[in-house]
């Protein structure tokens, strides 16, 4: 058994102490320490814990219980500051809490503060429902409760288990990745697989690590996250289709203020495509068309469709890209294919309208900072010859930094 690892033990002891002290039996029984932190904003509590936020906080007077709102940002605060301290300290090696709608707001903020890699895991009565600004950019993993957390039964013993046992083995795995290769970060979606592909294969080839992101929003804001903790020697954002679904709040929308802006005190190369600039992507079938939409070209994928971009949206669209790009003049290239720029934008599918495309390009060559580097060429973007161009631009573009 390795003692020498810890999972701390998370949340408000006032209200969920009984499940918790369960969760902290249950981890020392499997042979790892626990330390336990109360970050509850009433009293009393049920046990001795390693930590008690409320006492602290209220001896020291920061703590408002007078107001539940102010309480719990107050609580998230002083949690976020002692769980990234013992963190750095190498005092735990994993994060665990269980709660409500108010418990999982609390103890997944403070969780959001630990670092990649570091074992996240949230028992919670509310994971059935969108957990996007739970979960946030980080690796938490969500246990749905089913039951309400009002002690423990026999139906929430077994979740709460399961989840000790989780965290157990999380923190007990210490698996280390190979850090000698450079690292670039790839971003993409479902209608250029075929080029991103193509780029990792290339990449990979030329002897580097490629870490793919999902341009569905979160992905997008994980991989600059991840960009400003220098994980990467840079960055082809094959996909820029979250602006897209940003302007008309579609399935990859909520990229927050940080895409495509340079990253802080780094200077990493970004290659830019307008991967999936053609369209956005809204949740409807051929079945259900919004009357909006109905006079638009659409391409019919799942339970989602995208509808082609008007020339005003594409208008918009590259004055944004353009502003963005021209914050990190130094650090940018951009390539634009002419003959399409997703696998519904190519002659004979419903979205291909090289007018619009060339009114984008027109716009956001006239916005465009004169001093990045734009080149246009006769390509689609799933051509494996665009995927291999791109792939040895990165490369060059990385060198040029070393």
């Amino acid at each position: 058994m390795n003692k020498s690892r810890a999972v701390a033990v998370v949340g408000t002891f006032d209200s969920k102490g009984e499940e918790h002290l369960f969760l902290k039996n249950r981890i020392e029984g499997s042979g790892l320490r626990v330390l336990t932190v109360n970050v509850g904003t009433k009293e009393p509590i049920p046990f001795e814990v390693s930590y008690d936020l409320y006492s602290l906080m209220k001896k020291n007077g920061n703590l408002d219980d007078g107001n539940r709102d102010k309480a719990i940002q107050d609580m998230i605060r002083e949690g976020i500051k002692l769980i990234k301290q013992l963190c750095r300290d190498g005092k735990i090696h994993g994060m665990i809490s269980a709660g409500g709608g108010s418990g999982t707001h609390l103890c997944s903020s403070i969780m959001r503060a630990l670092p990649l890699g570091i074992p996240k895991v949230m028992v919670s009565t509310v994971a059935s429902k969108d957990m996007k600004h739970t979960v946030g950019t980080k690796d938490i993993t969500m246990i749905h409760s089913v039951v309400d957390l009002l002690g423990v039964n026999s139906i929430s013993g077994i979740i709460l288990d399961k989840a000790a046992a989780a965290i157990c083995g999380m923190t007990r795995s210490q698996w280390q990745p190979d850090t000698e290769k450079r690292r670039i970060a790839l971003s993409f979606f479902g209608f250029i697989t075929k080029s991103a592909e193509a780029v990792k294969r290339e990449l990979e080839r030329m002897d580097y690590e490629v870490i793919p992101f999902h341009a569905n929003g979160t992905g997008g804001m994980a991989m600059e996250e991840l960009a400003s903790e220098g994980y990467f020697h840079g960055i082809l954002d094959l996909a820029t289709h979250e602006l897209a679904d940003a302007l008309m709040d579609g399935y990859c929308s909520g990229i927050g203020p940080d895409r495509f802006e340079p990253t802080p005190g780094k200077k990493i190369p970004r290659l830019v495509t307008p991967g999936g600039l053609d369209c956005a992507v809204l949740e409807f079938t051929r079945r259900h068309i919004p009357e909006e939409h109905r006079d638009r070209k659409v391409f019919f994928y799942d339970f989602r469709s995208a509808i082609r971009l008007t020339l005003e949206e594409s208008r918009v669209l590259a004055e944004q890209l353009s502003d963005k790009l021209n914050k990190d003049v130094s650090n940018v290239h951009v390539l634009v294919p002419t003959r399409g720029w997703s696998e519904a934008d190519k002659e004979s599918e419903p979205l291909y309208d090289p007018e619009t495309n060339a009114y984008f390009v027109k716009i956001f060559k006239e916005k465009l900072d004169h001093r990045i580097r734009l080149e246009e060429v006769d390509m689609h973007i799933n051509d494996p010859a665009f995927a291999q161009m791109a792939a040895h631009v990165m490369d060059q573009m990385v060198k040029e930094r070393s």
